[in-house]
């Protein structure tokens, strides 16, 4: 299985502090996806540019998706340029394909308070990709810790032993940028808050 859909999986299964911001996801997604494309030797990474590599089959539709989508011209793109085109998105992308699978389903909440949804994704029972993600979690996969931990999801610390770093020199380059893209994504979110509440005092007045 993927580690795209492990990490989805893992978000879905793992209480966080607080819920997944969609954007994080995608591009924590966008960067699992390429993990595993520069491990299959799909994309190779040199100077910080992503070539496209042999073509192969992933055995997976959207990994081959993502690899088709590799740019193969100069200057090509670099690990960054990648998250943020690809991870475009990429998070309703996801739940849409594992949805039409059968891998994932919705549950009705809070019918009597509108203001909050009422549609809750959650995995459907016996989902294989559940159970890679649940066995790759158990063992503190390293690349699958790291990506999750970007998102602030962790393992209850009451015993849980904290994961190794990866070996990969090329999963590492991409982890750093993961988790540069998320915290820039957030500060954006942070300005465009100081900016709403500042637009909402003018309206109100002295």
């Amino acid at each position: 299985m993927s580690t795209a859909r492990d990490l989805l999986f893992v978000t879905l299964d793992v209480p966080g502090e607080h819920p997944v911001e969609q954007g994080d996801l995608s591009l924590a997604l966008a960067g699992a996806e390429l993990v595993d494309l520069l491990a299959a030797g799909a994309v190779l990474l040199t100077e910080g540019r992503l070539r496209p590599g042999p073509p192969t089959l992933a055995d997976d539709p959207l990994l081959d998706e993502a690899a088709a989508g590799v740019v193969d011209r100069e200057p090509y793109e670099s690990v960054e340029d990648w998250l943020w085109r690809r991870g475009r998105g990429l998070a309703a992308h996801y739940t849409a394909a594992l949805e039409a699978e059968g891998q994932l389903g919705t549950v009705r909440r809070h019918r009597w308070l509108p203001s909050r949804p009422v549609d809750r994704v959650v995995p459907a029972t016996g989902a294989p990709d559940r159970r890679s993600s649940a066995d790759r979690w158990a063992a503190r996969e390293p690349v699958l810790a790291a990506l999750a931990a970007a998102l602030g999801v962790a393992p209850d610390p009451a015993g849980a032993e904290r994961a190794a770093e990866p070996e990969d020199e090329s999963a590492v380059t991409v982890l750093a940028a993961v988790g540069d893209a998320v915290t820039e994504l957030e500060g954006v979110r942070q300005r465009r808050r100081v900016e709403n509440a500042a637009f909402d005092n003018i309206w109100r007045g002295p």
